[in-house]
């Protein structure tokens, strides 16, 4: 059975955002950008919340994400793509199919069709409600060494207390921290 992952870069003090979606903090050189190749190699369908999705379709297909990272940007824009929500009309971005209800049950039978692993990247919101339903199998945190000291909260709206198991870690030359975590199961 195809598994769902959760990957999102933090900062020390627990926040993927500052004001205004600022990601300006990410820690990104050659080692990261490996890792990021290896995940990708790793599934076959990106997950996506409106939110991602938006920042992500406006930038992967641009001049500069294919200029810059032409690997990544290839990776980014032809694997197949799912965005959850409810109120977006349409998703333009190649190869991207939206998904506006039976969030659990469209996830439920991904998970049994044959294939690569599935991804979130970044959408806390819905990985939230991944959880909620019991649909997410890895949660993958990269801690970044900076604190912002305000922002948006990974994992905000969770109703109860999520238990995670360490599966491994990594540490990475620029000190970010790869932490690879197993949802404990109620």
């Amino acid at each position: 059975m195809r598994r769902v992952l959760f990957f999102m870069m933090v900062t020390v003090d627990g926040y993927f955002e500052g004001a205004g979606q600022e990601i300006g903090w990410h820690n990104v050189d050659e080692e990261f950008n490996e890792f990021a190749i290896a995940q990708l190699n790793e599934v076959d369908t990106l997950l996506f919340g409106r939110v991602t999705y938006e920042m992500m379709a406006s930038y992967w297909p641009a001049p500069d994400a294919i200029t810059n990272d032409p690997v990544v940007a290839e990776k980014m824009n032809n694997m197949p793509k799912i965005v959850f929500s409810r109120t977006l009309s349409d998703a333009t971005w190649e190869n991207t199919r939206l998904v506006k209800q039976h969030f659990a049950a469209e996830v439920t039978k991904l998970k049994q069709r044959p294939g690569k692993d599935l991804i979130i990247f970044g959408s806390s919101d819905l990985a939230v409600t991944f959880i909620e339903h019991g649909l997410l199998d890895e949660v993958r945190i990269m801690v970044n060494p900076v604190a912002l000291g305000h922002g948006k909260s990974l994992f905000k709206g969770i109703d109860d207390r999520l238990r995670l198991k360490l599966l491994r870690s990594r540490t990475f030359l620029s000190g970010n921290v790869l932490l690879c975590y197993e949802p404990v199961k109620k």
